[in-house]
């Protein structure tokens, strides 16, 4: 039989991501793909025992249908952590959502019509311009640098007509790249001035190897900033329990969205994810994550800098979960990659990360899931596979 498919599907991809993913699922490779947390990170026990107090408890709520805008006292908490002195958040503004994930797609189908304008750091989160590309926006890719996002290219000839930014100002996926609070504070006088729309994906903000923290954009102008966050990162990502800080009359909308996509996000597992964090668990458990990460992040630049090539550059995240390398001209990361599952090690290629220009010649590594035995394995391999490509490439 043969049906006929949307416009919309046909155009529908894959992530690169996802694919590689598949690969990795074989014992013997060392993946340095994936932008997954570290299970040694899950408080397995205490969510176990949570689960069970949910269900002893509070079963029937838990197990029937529930808001739409979400668990309240989940809301609630929500709130409250992102209120400030200056700044209070009403849980009105708050929506749980199945994963950060879901709250882009609420996004796209809120905010993007076909032809929009959206703008996008360079590069930005795969997963971002896959949930935005199926409403067909023009993206506008805007200049970045080792501080993220440069506020100067905010031009208003670029800014003008643009439904929102969509920006990660936290140890950014890919590039692990933290945005200074100068040039916060600068994003944020020039969104207020030009009244852009700002979409803030913050899911690595508490993942800092030192602790510190910088203010949120949603603390700076909150009635033009969607904040979303998300528990996968600092609890597990299996509970795919995320939420969205929005503006009333955007809150509304996704509201009306989301009662259309899944009616609401899991009553039990919401529920699960607040008795874990209500006492201020978070608060003793975020930092055995930023000790492991932090200690694994320095052993793969110690094993960069040992076995890399000439040539070749990273930078040196100061929290998150990811490195971006940089090749010289002329070396082709997919085919850099061929190579390396050959040799059981995989990696994710710079290029699905650019909305436009795709520049071939980088990676993204991630460290947080590997051993530090098998992440000096892997990153020597690499470091050989990289010589040859690099001298092949000059004789080409």
């Amino acid at each position: 039989m043969s049906w006929t498919l949307s416009q919309r599907a046909q155009k529908l991809t894959s992530s690169a991501i996802r694919e590689i993913l598949k690969v990795t699922e074989r014992p013997e490779v060392i993946s340095f793909a994936g932008g997954l947390p570290s299970p040694e990170t899950f408080p397995v026990e205490r969510l176990r025992a949570k689960a069970a107090e949910v269900l002893t408890n509070d079963a029937s709520p838990a197990l029937q249908y529930g808001p739409t805008e979400g668990y309240l006292k989940l809301r609630e908490w929500i709130a409250e952590r992102y209120s400030s002195g200056s700044v209070r958040i009403d849980p009105q503004n708050v929506l749980v959502t199945t994963g950060s994930q879901q709250g882009l797609d609420l996004l796209g189908k809120t905010l993007i019509d076909s032809g929009s304008r959206v703008l996008v750091e360079t590069p930005t989160y795969l997963g971002a311009l896959q949930a935005f590309s199926l409403f067909e926006p023009q993206f506008v890719s805007v200049a970045s640098d080792e501080d993220g996002l440069v506020p100067a290219a905010l031009t208003p000839n670029v800014t003008e007509g643009a439904r929102f930014l969509y920006v990660l100002p936290n140890f950014q996926n890919p590039t692990g790249r933290r945005m200074p609070l100068a040039r916060r504070q600068e994003l944020a006088k020039i969104a207020k001035q030009s009244g852009l729309l700002l979409l803030e994906d913050d899911p690595y903000g508490a993942l800092s190897y030192s602790g510190d923290a910088l203010p949120t954009l949603l603390s700076m102008l909150p009635d033009q900033v969607v904040h979303m966050g998300s528990f996968s990162k600092v609890l597990a990502p299996g509970l795919r329990v995320g939420y969205l800080i929005a503006p009333q009359a955007v809150h509304r909308k996704l509201v009306q969205a989301k009662q259309a996509a899944d009616l609401h996000t899991p009553s039990f597992t919401q529920r699960i994810v607040y008795e874990t964090v209500k006492d201020g668990f978070l608060d003793t458990h975020i930092p055995t994550i930023r000790a492991l990460y932090g200690e694994r992040c320095k052993v793969m630049l110690d094993a960069l800098k040992e076995n890399f090539p000439a040539g070749v550059t990273w930078n040196e995240p100061q929290g998150g979960m990811f490195i971006w390398v940089q090749l010289p001209p002329g070396v082709d990361s997919f085919k850099l990659l061929d190579h390396a599952i050959a040799q059981h090690v995989a990696f994710v290629p710079g290029g699905p990360f650019f909305a436009n220009e795709p520049q071939l010649n980088t990676l993204r590594l991630s460290f947080v899931t590997v051993p530090p035995e098998k992440i000096k394995r892997g990153v020597a391999i690499l470091g050989k596979l990289l010589r040859e490509s690099i001298a092949t490439a000059r004789v080409a």
